[in-house]
């Protein structure tokens, strides 16, 4: 197994754009979902104590001591898993080993050396990178005698930890430490916009993320739930940067189990509002459901940028009348987002999922657009000449000065409309001001805000 040798340790090279990857590695239930929150300092992964909570890859940047890195959860590793989802997560834990620049071999101390741990280690040693062998659970001196086992691995030194309470962590990052590049050597890059790839079971996420990122980071499975954690991925096209978030399914609540499932829904909410937008897969097979319409109405509700990509077109590329019902249905369960762009396509394929970005990249600008307030007043002076104010008590309502408009914000664009008696102002007079910057201005995709406020 390939040390590092800490006398003379250098720094891993890497683009401006791109961070070194430390890819946590071990068999199912030693902890590094554990030590991944812990490193992080967030509850970032789901924790439980059922093994095969972690099926995809997950990551998330990280930083210690002013050097920064990606940290890569994996799933429990079974080399000898052949068929099934143990399969499909050995296939996972593989290809982070395969593009990882630095890897910790987490084993479990309590446990001791498994038969299992040792087809991990074996699974290694044909690797030339940096493997870091870490010990999990040595929570106390008297404990430090389990190590003893451990040894047999023919490993240098090994690094006692609790990924629990956070002994021995810092010590772990030490050691990496000298293998990172130093902060100003990964550059400083704008935040790309964050798309979380939200929908019901099985409508086929995972499987489009797959296709934008060219490579089979996600588990994909015909099992509906198979998606645990929200997983983050960034992707490249055409030289920009797009962070995708593809996240649990969301079943009614009625039928959501406690526990892992009712936690991942959570999560995949949660990854809703700290998007800039959803991309909501809908089965073109199945056609729009009620859950569909509330995943709708909860994107709606924390105020994202939404587009809708209604998947598996390519089963009715035969119906020449299904494209026309799509719509019509579309309309009449989700008349809240007739201004979300719609796509049709097949998530595997590739081609007809790549037409996506350049639709993403429309609606982010419109989600954080900004209109100058003059512009705004002289397009507001001309709407109240046609359509004056709401008539108050029965009198008609002042010249068109007496009303002012600006704009208070972005990330969605919020507008706030200065009049004298703002009670006037009807919900119908709202929805019309909203269609009609919507007219002049674009706002494809995005939600408005219209705040009424006292001159």
């Amino acid at each position: 197994m390939t040390q590092p040798t800490p006398s003379r340790p250098s720094a891993l090279s890497t683009h401006s754009s791109a961070l070194p990857l430390v890819a946590l590695i071990g068999r199912p239930n030693v902890g590094k979902s554990t030590l991944f929150n812990k490193i992080l300092g967030s509850r970032t992964a789901i924790v439980d104590d059922v093994p095969g909570v972690t099926r995809d890859r997950n990551y998330a940047d990280a930083a210690y001591r002013d050097r920064k890195f990606r940290l890569v959860d994996t799933g429990g590793l079974d080399p000898s898993a052949s068929d099934g989802m143990p399969a499909l997560i050995r296939r996972q834990s593989e290809l982070a080993i395969a593009e990882a620049d630095i890897l910790i071999l987490l084993l479990d101390g309590r446990a001791g050396l498994t038969p299992p741990d040792q087809d991990v280690a074996r699974l290694l040693r044909g690797v030339t990178k940096p493997v870091f062998v870490a010990i999990n659970k040595i929570d106390t001196p008297k404990a430090e005698p389990l190590l003893a086992d451990f040894y047999r691995l023919g490993t240098d030194e090994l690094y006692p930890v609790s990924a629990e309470h956070g002994i021995g962590v810092a010590e772990l990052l030490d050691a990496i430490y000298p293998l990172l590049p130093a902060a100003d050597d990964t550059g400083d890059v704008l935040d790309p916009p964050r798309i979380a790839v939200v929908g019901r079971p099985n409508a086929g996420k995972s499987t489009l993320v797959n296709a934008l990122l060219g490579e089979e980071r996600l588990v994909v499975s015909d099992i509906p739930g198979t998606t645990r954690d929200p997983i983050d991925s960034l992707v490249m096209h055409d030289g920009k940067r797009y962070l995708f978030t593809d996240t649990a399914g969301i079943r009614r609540r009625g039928k959501i189990d406690r526990g892992i499932e009712g936690y991942s829904v959570m999560r995949s909410l949660r990854a809703i509002g700290r998007s800039d937008l959803a991309v909501l897969v809908l089965d073109g097979v199945e056609g729009v459901t009620e859950q569909d319409t509330k995943i709708a109405g909860a994107i709606l509700k924390q105020g994202r940028a939404c587009l809708l990509w209604v998947n598996k077109w390519d089963l009715r590329m035969g119906d020449p009348g299904a494209r026309k019902d799509s719509e019509l249905e579309l309309q009449r369960r989700t008349p809240f987002l007739t201004w979300a762009p719609v796509l049709y396509g097949s998530a595997l394929k590739p081609d007809s999922a790549s037409k996506l970005f350049a639709q993403i990249d429309h609606v982010y600008a419109m989600f954080t657009k900004r209109v100058p307030t003059g512009a705004l007043n002289v397009w507001l002076q001309n709407i109240l000449s046609a359509h004056p104010l709401p008539v108050r008590k029965g009198k008609p309502s002042k010249t068109t000065k007496s009303a002012f408009i600006t704009q208070v914000t972005t990330k969605p664009p919020a507008f706030a409309l200065f009049v004298g008696h703002p009670q006037d102002i009807t919900p119908a007079y709202l929805r019309y001001l909203e269609n009609q910057l919507r007219v002049s201005y674009g706002f494809t995709g995005t939600p408005l805000r219209l705040l009424v406020r006292k001159k």
